[in-house]
Parts: C-alpha cells; sequence; structure tokens
C-alpha cells in the first residue's frame, strides 16, 4: 500500500514538473528540446512491415500533421514496391517552412525520418552553427535519401537491403552558412577547411546531436565510404561510434 502511494507521487511530481520531452507518455512535440524519451516517441511513429495499407495511411496522416503543427511545409510521397527489397511505405516530401532549407528539395523519405531530421536540423544544427560558427545555417546538401541498393552499394545478393533502399537515410555532405561559407564533410572534418578548427567541432556537434534520434550516424571516423558524407537513418539499431565495430 505504501509503495503504491509512494509510485503514484512519483508519477504525479514527474507528470506536473518534469520536462515533456523526457517522459515516454507526453505527446510528442517538435518544438521542445531532444529529451530521454524523444527518440523512442518518434520511434512510435514507424510503420510495420506488416501494417495494412489502412494502417500506413493512418500512421502517416498522424506524422504529417506532427510536422504541419510545427510549422514545416510536408507533402505526401508516393510509396514504392518492387516486390519486397526496395518497399517504401509512409513516404514524404519536406518542402519548406520552419526547417534549414535541403538541397536537393523535396526529398523522398520515410515520415519518421523526416521528423528525426527536423528535431536534428532545429536543436542539434542550428544551435551548434550560431553557437560554434556565429553564424545561422542557410541551407543542408544532401547526396540524397532513396537508392535502390545493397548496403554500401554491395553487389553480392546475400548483403542486405542498405536504409536507402527504404527512404529510411539521408546522406549530409556540406552544410552552407549564412555568410557565404559551407562547412564540407570532406574537407572540414579534420579542421583544414574553409571554416577552420570550428568546422571540425560543429561536424562533431552535428554527429553527437544525431547520435540522440537516428538509429545509425555514420562519419569519416566510420570507414572511407563516408570520408565526404554523414550517413543519418532511422533503423531500430544501430552504430555511432568512431570506428566500425
Amino acid at each position: 500500500m505504501t509503495l503504491g502511494l509512494l509510485a503514484c507521487g512519483l508519477f504525479f511530481l514527474l507528470d506536473a514538473f518534469a520536462p515533456p520531452q523526457d517522459l515516454p507518455w507526453k505527446p510528442l512535440d517538435l518544438r521542445q528540446p531532444i529529451g530521454w524519451a524523444t527518440a523512442d516517441k518518434v520511434a512510435r511513429l514507424e510503420v510495420d512491415d506488416r501494417a495494412s495499407p489502412q494502417q500506413v495511411e493512418a500512421r502517416t496522416t498522424a506524422c504529417l500533421a506532427l510536422l504541419r503543427q510545427a510549422g514545416v511545409q510536408v507533402r505526401r510521397g508516393q510509396d514504392r514496391d518492387d516486390g519486397g527489397f526496395c518497399v517504401v511505405r509512409g513516404a514524404v516530401r519536406l518542402t519548406g517552412g520552419e526547417m534549414t532549407p535541403v538541397s536537393p528539395s523535396g526529398l523522398a523519405m520515410r515520415c519518421p525520418l523526416a521528423v528525426r531530421h527536423v528535431l536534428w536540423d532545429r536543436h542539434v544544427l542550428q544551435p551548434a552553427a550560431r553557437d560554434v560558427l556565429g553564424v545561422e545555417p542557410a541551407r543542408i546538401d544532401s547526396l540524397g535519401t532513396y537508392a535502390c541498393r545493397r548496403i554500401y552499394g554491395s553487389q553480392e545478393t546475400t548483403a542486405r537491403p542498405s536504409q536507402h533502399a527504404r527512404a529510411n537515410a539521408m546522406d549530409v555532405a556540406s552544410v552552407r552558412l549564412a555568410d557565404g561559407r559551407t562547412v564540407s564533410v570532406l574537407r572540414d572534418w579534420d579542421g583544414r577547411g574553409a571554416a577552420g578548427a570550428g568546422g571540425a567541432v560543429f561536424l562533431r556537434r552535428l554527429r553527437d546531436g544525431g547520435c540522440r534520434l537516428f538509429g545509425n550516424v555514420l562519419t569519416p571516423d566510420y570507414n572511407a565510404a563516408h570520408r565526404d558524407h554523414f550517413h543519418l537513418d532511422g533503423a531500430a539499431r544501430g552504430v555511432c561510434t568512431r570506428s566500425p565495430r
């Protein structure tokens, strides 16, 4: 009885005073900072591979509403299914609004990945640009999201599909700044690019913040295939390390 009362009291205290982004029972709000429960809340938006078309639409409609409530312009994209290998369900396209523009614009991606990207942009990339480089970001240069291929572009028939085959990954090559500079993964990861040492600090802030949201965050420290870009995906489990394991 006493333990039950204590548990109830603790719950009500947490519910009333703890930051909502840290509480798994509070609704996801993209305007709130990234918290302990944020990644799990985003994961609830995922569409199960066995979901019916009606379930896909219901989950994607809710995801679209969440983005629009946060001031993001987004539209429903076209789903794909080549027979089981490259399958995209719940596709959306970010087209503008309260987010750093992405080039090329309107990339197709699964809706939960779009939510992760918006959170990363707002609460990681934009603050890092201001704090480290003293300037606002003007554009994110992407190498793409959807590509029907195996992991690392392997030709081995036993290799599993890449997260890109599900439009569940985005590759980021550089960030253009409002003062005209560009921070490039290829040139600035080691601090020898146009942004100097600050460029390396900035990119590592992007990596570390991404690890709180994405399943995999692969950088030049992971392998040579990622020497010129970050790979950010929504896999359920993944790696966010400085070297392969």
